[in-house]
């Protein structure tokens, strides 16, 4: 086995091909969810390749949309498939290049697990909303609800007890009702509610499920690029084995985020 790598976030086009559809399934239910009104000003933090953007666009009429993300190559896929009203730039959600309360939302999709420090990031996403203004996000629930991940993980830890260290339900406790709110209650956010944002992931075959997996980005693709061929090819026979394959093919599973929201304190 080659030495392990850590993370990998910097082709956002290789990402869209391995989680893109079920991030924009996610993001709709999560817009949907807060329900905002018509004509306010938006902020994306870690908006990676744009699907909560592009979801915000498309169903909530903002009157500024704007999309920060740390991978240049994230955000330029971003700006190559999100239209207007939507703008984006390079930057550190631990450190916002954004004035004191200019937003009327600030949301974050799929990263807080990953920043180094969650907390400081909440507190800049606090620092940009105007008094009154909404703060939520969403992370898959990577322990119990994240199905096709869930059977990745158990393969990998099957074929090389030593993956159990990398499995992302291990690595992300905050990816669970209480620590989430727990989170947004810290950082001084009123009126804050936790819920399941539930969507189906369906994929035609095997190879619809797998081949995803070999475009290493984000932590269970860059464990497979690590792999040795040998060491790969029977991580894919056993992940196989393990899925609940229907008579035509297709597999189905279940993907649950948890979603998170609260308000900055009115002036």
């Amino acid at each position: 086995m080659t030495e392990r790598q850590v993370d990998v976030w910097a082709a956002g086009d290789a990402y869209e091909r391995y989680m893109g559809h079920w991030s924009r399934l996610v993001a709709d239910g999560f817009v949907r969810w807060l329900g905002c009104e018509a004509g306010l000003r938006w902020l994306d933090v870690g908006c990676g390749s744009g699907a909560l953007t592009s979801t915000v666009a498309a169903r909530c009429r903002p009157r500024t949309l704007l999309g920060l993300e740390r991978s240049p190559g994230f955000a330029a896929t971003a700006r190559a498939r999100v239209r207007a009203p939507a703008h984006f730039a390079v930057a550190d959600a631990q450190a916002l290049p954004v004035p004191q309360g200019a937003f009327d939302v600030v949301v974050s999709g799929l990263v807080l697990n990953f920043l180094p420090e969650p907390g400081t990031a909440l507190s800049e996403a606090v620092r940009a909303a105007r008094p009154g203004g909404l703060v939520a996000g969403y992370v898959w629930d990577y322990a119990d609800g994240m199905g096709f991940l869930r059977r990745f993980w158990d393969a990998a830890i099957e074929v090389d007890p030593s993956a159990a260290s990398l499995d992302e339900g291990v690595r992300f406790p905050l990816c669970a009702p209480e620590p989430l709110r727990v989170l947004w209650a810290g950082a001084g956010l009123t009126g804050t509610s936790v819920a399941p944002i539930d969507v189906t992931t369906r994929f035609a075959g095997f190879a619809d499920l797998w081949e995803p997996f070999l475009a290493g980005q984000g932590p269970a693709p860059a464990h497979v690029a690590s792999l040795s061929p040998s060491v790969r090819a029977r991580l894919r026979m056993t992940l196989r084995e393990a899925l609940p394959t229907r008579p035509d093919g297709s597999i189905e599973l279940r993907a649950r985020a948890w979603a998170v929201r609260g308000r900055e304190r009115a002036a």
